[in-house]
């Protein structure tokens, strides 16, 4: 067997963003939270996690390791671009890269069709319906064009 190393994987960078705000969105998360108590929380290295708080900071998302409003606001998909920049499955689906394959290539339609489900998805997600109590998480994700992809990673979750 191979080991998984797809360029369409997300960076382990982007993974502990969504868990420290995740966490920091947490109702028990009220006030400012320690770094080693962020890293306890996250399952992530004190050293990498200070260099993600600061890609957070720099974005908006947190100030002084606490969620910003923005933070509040944000979806999975702002937080994976704030650590990692825009997400394209194909270099082809890059604005103002132009394949020169684009017209004749049979995969385009399927690669832009594939993008935007999965922009729809991150987008549809937000920070604080993940951070919500379960019963919370069902009626907010419920009413969200995502809910059928997180009703199903909850299944497979189990």
């Amino acid at each position: 067997m191979k080991k998984p190393n797809s360029p369409m994987q997300l960076t382990r960078a982007a993974d502990y963003a969504i868990r420290v705000m995740i966490h920091l969105s947490t109702p028990a998360s009220d006030g400012r939270v320690s770094l080693p108590e962020l890293a306890k929380a996250t399952g992530a290295p004190e050293s990498f996690l200070s260099k993600v708080m600061q890609a957070l900071a720099h974005n908006g998302l947190i100030s002084s390791r606490l969620i910003s409003a923005k933070g509040r606001a944000a979806s999975m998909r702002d937080v994976i671009e704030a650590i990692d920049g825009p997400i394209y499955l194909n270099v082809c689906l890059m604005s103002g890269n132009s394949c020169r394959r684009k017209a004749n290539c049979p995969a385009h339609p399927i690669w832009r069709q594939a993008q935007q489900a999965m922009l729809d998805v991150l987008t549809g997600a937000s920070i604080a319906s993940l951070a919500a109590p379960p019963q919370q998480q069902q009626a907010q994700v419920a009413g969200s064009g995502a809910s059928r992809y997180f009703q199903m990673a909850r299944l497979t979750a189990q």
